[in-house]
């Protein structure tokens, strides 16, 4: 399969928040304490590039945005990012995508971060493995206390 990452761009805000809202109904997701309420989703080309903040997204060979991954700084912890709105369509799972998705996010990280954190939910046993393959290990306590309350499973990782 071909697909190409690139940092996002502001045409991309809107397909990135339609694959964000697709997996999260996938999972059950679509409520408060979760991505679903972000009042910023949509907006990512704004927020993320700024220092220390980056989005990536995925492509396709037709263009389309089939996937995406966010480092973003953590309010009071200087040396902690979070790994944030990782998503990929269920059409482009298992090809690759995620995983390069991954060490992109992670090599941007290293540069910015010693630890990056990550939230998620239990039902999603495919990521939490694929999150545990790239060195995340579970924490029980939370980092930062983040709007994503509904997300119960925590995950740490040196860079």
């Amino acid at each position: 399969m071909n697909f190409m990452i690139r940092e996002i761009l502001p045409q991309d805000n809107k397909q990135v928040e339609n694959i964000i809202r697709t997996c999260l109904i996938e999972f059950g997701a679509n409520h408060e304490g979760t991505a679903w309420a972000d009042k910023d989703l949509g907006r990512f080309s704004e927020i993320y590039n700024t220092v220390g903040n980056k989005y990536f997204v995925a492509l396709n060979e037709n263009d389309e945005v089939i996937a995406g991954v966010g480092i973003g700084k953590i309010s009071d912890l200087e040396d902690v990012c979070e790994l944030q709105k990782m998503y990929c369509l269920k059409a482009y799972r298992g090809k690759g995508v995620a995983n390069e998705l991954m060490k992109t996010a992670l090599e941007f990280a290293k540069k910015h971060y010693k630890r990056c954190y990550l939230e998620t939910l239990e039902n999603m046993n495919a990521a939490r493995k694929f999150y545990e393959k790239y060195g995340f290990k579970r924490v029980f306590e939370p980092v930062v206390k983040t709007e994503h309350f509904a997300c119960d499973i925590r995950y740490i990782k040196e860079l």
